[in-house]
């Protein structure tokens, strides 16, 4: 597909004002001044910084998009992202096949789009183990989706593009909301094709099929409106709280069920007496000063023998263990 690249309206305004001025005419520097030079046609990648806020964005969406895939394919699959790519719209399109499940949603806050690429065999697997099969691999090629496998696409790109509405949360919020579904890039009316995107690619580990990959991309126009706050981020220290993981961990930590005893007494016997012992004989012992209650061989509390709703329980007075 040949590039369409225009000039932008700030380039042909400085073509303009170059041809005005007679095209030979010199400027003022002031001393130590710095002459950077610019090549038309390109655009500033540096404007979002090493993408190290994206990366996070990433990162996070992959931890959460699991529970989305956990339903169809009864297991939780590992999820890893790769670094975000910078490429023309163009090569990205030559670079995939040609039948894929597109999906375009619109950020209303950023006025801009995304593309959510699904692969048509990764669709084919969740079906299949959706409705019952196991988790393999198509055996031919298709270049359309039947009913079925369209419902598994509608669930995934919801399931998606609400955790990445949480993934993007602590930036800013963001809201999406399908617009249209294609099956080839030349009918999927997203961006031009020399514009420049964002490729965040996915990888999703499988038990004994190769792995499946999906993509998201942002046009770079879409990003830089926020371009401050991305680089804000890149350039802070502070580590922000995932605080639904955390309470998620702190809930699953208070429900770790334990094991208490109780010890009322520990006699010592000799072995002769032990083995002559049989029904019926008295064995004595020596009762200290309330019951011990110990966790994990650990004395951890002193209390007293009581009862409470006709049950024996265990009144605790003293913390043994700081």
């Amino acid at each position: 597909m040949a590039s369409t690249r225009k000039l932008s309206s700030d380039e042909v305004d400085a073509l303009i004002e170059g041809l005005g001025d007679g095209g030979g005419a010199s400027l003022d520097l002031a001393d130590g001044a710095e002459v950077r030079p610019f090549q038309f046609g390109s655009d500033d990648l540096s404007l979002l910084g090493d993408y190290y806020a994206l990366r996070m964005i990433n990162e996070r969406f992959a931890r959460f998009a699991r529970s989305v895939f956990l339903p169809m394919l009864r297991i939780q699959p590992r999820i890893s992202s790769f670094p975000p790519e910078v490429k023309s719209f163009d090569d990205y399109s030559a670079a995939i096949e040609s039948f894929m499940s597109l999906n375009i949603s619109r950020i209303e806050e950023l006025r801009g789009n995304i593309l959510m690429v699904l692969d048509p065999n990764f669709i084919s697997i969740l079906t299949n183990a959706y409705y019952g099969g196991k988790i393999a691999a198509a055996g031919q090629r298709r270049n359309e989706f039947t009913t079925t496998e369209e419902r598994v696409i509608e669930l995934i790109t919801d399931g998606l593009n609400e955790t990445l509405e949480t993934s993007w949360r602590d930036l800013t919020p963001i809201h999406l909301q399908l617009q249209s579904r294609e099956v080839n890039t030349q009918f999927a009316s997203f961006v031009d094709g020399s514009d420049l995107v964002i490729i965040c690619s996915f990888v999703v580990q499988l038990p004994n099929v190769d792995a499946a990959n999906f993509d998201i991309i942002y046009p770079l126009q879409t990003l830089k409106p926020i371009a401050a706050q991305l680089r804000s981020r890149v350039q802070s220290d502070r580590i922000e709280d995932d605080q639904s993981w955390r309470e998620r961990l702190e809930r699953a930590v208070l429900e770790i069920p334990l094991k208490l005893t109780g010890r009322l007494s520990e006699p010592s016997v000799s072995m002769n007496r032990l083995i002559r012992l049989k029904t019926g004989d008295v064995f004595p012992i020596q009762v200290g000063d309330g019951v011990e209650v110990l966790m994990d061989d650990k004395l951890l509390y002193r209390g007293e023998m009581g009862e409470v709703g006709g049950q024996a329980a265990i009144s605790l007075t003293e913390r043994m263990l700081r």
